[in-house]
């Protein structure tokens, strides 16, 4: 049994650990704010893009020598993700919530018939997707397989 010099050493631990983890909490909950306020900030800057490309790609009068990418090909058959997540934990549920969101998309995308292309920046989006990048893979795969065997 332990003695009550033990107990006060191990109470005066775990207040330790608390207040360590507390402020972590703190500075993590500082960082995200800021990142939050810096994202907020380029939306104008977003925005303004996004009418030039507009702009760019309304005022194209001969569409078939324009450039591919301001035009166009008319077809939707390849979609890119890029999912971007963090490489460490202290932010809640944020990488969680961007993986179910991204394969939520994955799953609208793969049951429209197009095909899909995933860029993960961050190793927690890597880590959680790599699995069932595997298990798309290995059904594409075993798929193949099957339609070489009924030819």
């Amino acid at each position: 049994m332990a003695t009550l010099d033990d107990l006060k050493k191990r109470i005066a631990s775990v207040k330790s650990t608390q207040k360590i983890t507390k402020a972590m909490k703190m500075v993590a909950a500082a960082k995200l704010r800021r990142a939050q306020e810096n994202a907020e900030k380029g939306r104008p800057y977003s925005e303004k893009m996004n009418n030039i490309i507009l702009n760019l790609s309304n005022g194209i009068s001969d569409k078939e020598n324009a450039p591919k990418l301001l035009s166009g090909t008319g077809q939707e058959k390849v979609h890119l993700c890029i999912v971007l997540t963090s490489d460490r934990g202290l932010c809640g549920g944020f990488n969680t919530n961007i993986i179910k969101k991204a394969k939520a998309y994955f799953q609208k995308i793969s049951n429209e018939g197009k095909t899909l292309k995933i860029i993960t920046v961050g190793s927690k989006g890597y880590d959680q997707l790599k699995e069932l990048i595997k298990m798309i893979l290995l059904k594409e795969y075993h798929l193949k397989i099957q339609k070489l065997l009924i030819i």
